[in-house]
């Protein structure tokens, strides 16, 4: 539910706009706070599953999940909406983490892989979903309640999950004494926000000077929190986020990429969909369906390349970027033009599939002891690069609208936008590639210092 509530939203967004009557920016603070709360509380659900125990952690995060998802259904505005969105995230980020545990804890050998894999296929699955049933619900429009189906339709579901989880999930003990690092997040917390918030805000405000402020403030907050959790790590406490990590053979590169190309596709899926269903004039159903063929060539990128010989996985990284970014060079002149709009949409999808090997390989030159750090530093990365992509690519977007364009125009601007992004990550991968090449990564893990 979660992985599906992150996409689901977006074939919405212009019905939810007409009905509320939100702004651009308003619509951005829908999809990202929900990515905001999920992004910085990431790491503290997954270690509160060791202080709670992870089977009550996750059924507490899914009673959550489930009342937010109610309240955001009956929310009766823009601000109601945009609040309950964010403690959404909030609920998702104590509920999903905990399966990853349970599968760990409960599962052994085969049975275990077969369970990764179907928790991957999930993930995977649950993006597709997202869009198409995202679609299909607002198109149906059941009992008159338009978008607000969305986020109803996880009640039932969540309801469901209540009755089944004590029967078949195995009770567990909690853990002992975690460290939370709450000043750290709550300095990430601002952080994000002081990046994010000008960034939306910004283009419908006329940009005033407190949107600079605040992004130079960002900056400086930022450089606070490295330095406050390198002094945890210094005092032999666990910090929130291992920055220590980055020093790791191929973490740097690894961690731009992962920032990066879900920044690409987060706004290339927001932007899209206000296009397609605007100057386009196509309807939720039709928009979402528009967005298979990309993400079916993600998902069949993410569970087929293990298939190929493991001395080519580094390489496979920035070929797929570079096919990416050529990809969205094209699409903006093409969105919703037929098979040329499918196909580059599929190249999209196929370019950005080669996220699921980043990990991987990075993770090679890793010693186990550090493992977990390098990985929570990762994914909240990937996290919060869909933050920066509703944020920096939707406000490319609706400042061409904004500024007389139309959603076509701003399109072209936005691939181009987008395609540069790509590149960068294409320079990061080509660098993982060269310190693969030299033996930094691939070779003995070591153990990084404090």
């Amino acid at each position: 539910m979660s992985v599906l509530d992150n996409s689901i939203v977006n074939v919405a967004l212009p019905t939810l706009r007409a009905d509320l009557d939100v702004s651009g920016a308003g619509l951005q603070l829908v999809v990202a706070g929900y990515a905001v709360a999920y992004s910085v509380l990431l790491i503290t659900g997954a270690r509160l599953g060791g202080v709670l125990g992870h089977r009550r952690a996750f059924h507490l995060g899914l009673v959550s999940f489930t009342l937010t998802s109610l309240a955001c259904g009956l929310a009766p505005g823009t601000t109601s909406l945009i609040v309950f969105r964010f403690l959404q995230g909030a609920s998702a980020a104590l509920m999903t983490p905990q399966t990853m545990s349970l599968i760990q804890r409960n599962f052994t050998g085969e049975a275990r892989l077969r369970a990764l894999g179907f928790f991957s296929a999930m993930i995977a699955g649950g993006v597709v979903a997202g869009q198409v049933a995202g679609g299909l619900l607002v198109s149906l429009d059941l009992f008159g309640a338009g978008w607000r189906t969305v986020f109803l339709v996880n009640v039932p579901v969540g309801l469901a999950l209540m009755v089944a989880g004590p029967r078949v999930i195995p009770p567990d003990e909690p853990e002992g004494d975690v460290d939370l690092d709450l000043l750290g997040l709550v300095i990430l917390g601002a952080a994000v926000l002081l990046f994010v918030m000008p960034l939306i805000l910004g283009h419908e405000l006329g940009w005033p000077a407190w949107t600079w402020a605040c992004l130079a403030a960002s900056v400086v907050v930022f450089a606070l929190f490295v330095w406050v959790e390198r002094g945890l790590a210094a005092r032999g406490r666990r910090p929130l986020l291992s920055v220590r990590m980055l020093r790791a053979p191929g973490l740097r590169p690894a961690a731009v990429m992962l920032l990066l190309a879900p920044a690409t596709w987060a706004g290339f899926l927001f932007t899209t969909t206000l296009h397609l269903q605007g100057d386009l004039g196509m309807s939720a159903l039709k928009s979402g369906l528009a967005f298979v063929p990309c993400v079916v060539a993600f998902g069949a990128v993410g569970l087929s390349w293990q298939r190929v010989p493991a001395r080519w996985h580094a390489n496979l990284i920035p070929a797929g970027f570079a096919v990416a970014a050529v990809a969205y060079l094209f699409v903006g002149p093409l969105a919703g033009g037929g098979v040329g709009y499918e196909l580059l949409t599929a190249l999209i999808g196929f370019g950005l599939g080669v996220m699921s090997i980043i990990m991987s390989v990075a993770l090679e030159g890793v010693a186990l002891s550090d493992a977990a750090d390098a990985s929570g530093l990762l994914l909240t990365l990937m996290q919060l690069g869909q933050v920066v992509g509703v944020a920096g690519v939707g406000t490319v977007f609706l400042t061409a609208v904004g500024d007389g364009g139309s959603t076509r125009h701003a399109e072209y601007g936005t691939g181009r936008v987008l395609a540069a992004v790509a590149l960068v990550a294409v320079v990061s991968a080509l660098l993982l590639v060269r310190d693969r090449r030299r033996g930094r990564v691939g070779q003995a893990p070591v153990a990084v210092r404090p």
